[in-house]
């Protein structure tokens, strides 16, 4: 055995003891720092429920390729989503949520999964103390107080009926003027939430009503014809369409572009329509497969000027961009 000469030991020594102490497994000082301020209340403040989550144009949805959404409705706020849908099911009174009939249960409804958890976080948003000397009027976003989070209501029940019942269902939202209003059919004031009713929703259930704080989403392919001509963001702040069927399918290819000239032209005509008259554009049904396919779909709608982007692989998307 060949021992070191005790000048080396020391030398040995003086420098171990001179590297920083994670090097011996050791937490270094601002670790230690970080770790006694665990919890402590000088590192916490009343706002910071979404803290550090920064809002994207996501819309969730609960697709046919990603039911394991149906059990975390609100995830999408955690991924910066500021859009989210609700499927509601009106049956005696109660409007349950599900992508279809088969997933309902009497637990699952517009009040519990999604009216009570954002009133929930806008309280959080709003907090009375000593300090806030006037009403706020915060979003959901810590980040962006500010934005306003869509919520679409996709009525599969009959329409007059079922909607009659989403505009009840709002009203705890609409006792704290958490809800975007619209007075005198001339002016929108922008609020934490915005109500946006498709599927079944009547039309004759919002365009007419001067005073309200609903909206309807109205066709995105249709919006040039005469017979939609009068309709502006003060009905429909977001006009919907089906990808597929408004642009058609998409071939994969090792192509730089994925729509064809025709396919684009559409696309464009749509969304210029729509900016014209305030109207933001949201594409449904987009391509999930192949990834480089999808992905280029939502690098092209983004670029094309969309309002809010679709997404069911909501990680997927939010990490992309």
């Amino acid at each position: 055995m060949t021992l070191l000469p005790h000048s080396l030991l020391f030398t040995a020594s003086a420098v171990l003891l001179s590297l920083p102490e994670t090097v011996l497994g050791l937490p270094t000082g601002l670790q230690n720092v970080l770790q006694n301020t665990h919890r402590s209340k000088e590192y916490e403040y009343p706002t910071d429920f979404t803290r550090g989550i920064v809002p994207f144009i996501l819309t969730m949805t609960i697709g046919e390729m990603c039911l394991s959404t149906l059990s975390d409705p609100f995830q999408g706020l955690s991924n910066g989503c500021i859009s989210t849908e609700a499927d509601v099911w009106l049956y005696n009174g109660t409007l349950y949520v599900g992508h279809d009939t088969s997933s309902l249960t009497k637990e699952r409804t517009l009040e519990s999964l999604y009216i009570n958890p954002m009133l929930d976080v806008l309280k959080r948003q709003n907090p009375r103390s000593s300090f806030v000397t006037s009403p706020t009027n915060n979003g959901m976003f810590d980040t962006s107080v500010g934005q306003t989070f869509y919520l679409f209501v996709d009525v599969k029940t009959s329409g007059h009926e079922t909607f009659k019942a989403v505009i009840d269902a709002l009203e705890p939202l609409r006792e704290h003027g958490y809800l975007t209003t619209l007075k005198d059919n001339k002016t929108i004031t922008n609020g934490p939430v915005t109500v946006i009713g498709t599927g079944n929703t009547p039309y004759d259930m919002v365009a007419p009503v001067a005073n309200r704080d609903y909206f309807y989403d109205a066709h995105l392919e249709s919006l040039n014809e005469p017979e939609n001509a009068g309709i502006t963001n003060l009905i429909s702040p977001i006009a919907s369409t089906s990808f597929a069927d408004a642009i058609g399918t998409v071939t994969p290819s090792d192509s730089e572009t994925v729509l064809t000239e025709k396919q684009l032209s559409t696309l464009r005509s749509q969304i210029a329509t729509a900016k014209e008259r305030g109207i933001g554009a949201r594409y449904w049904e987009t391509p999930s497969y192949p990834i480089r396919t999808r992905n280029m779909v939502w690098s092209t709608l983004l670029k094309e000027g969309v309002a809010l982007l679709n997404a069911d692989d909501l990680e997927a998307a939010a990490g992309y961009f």
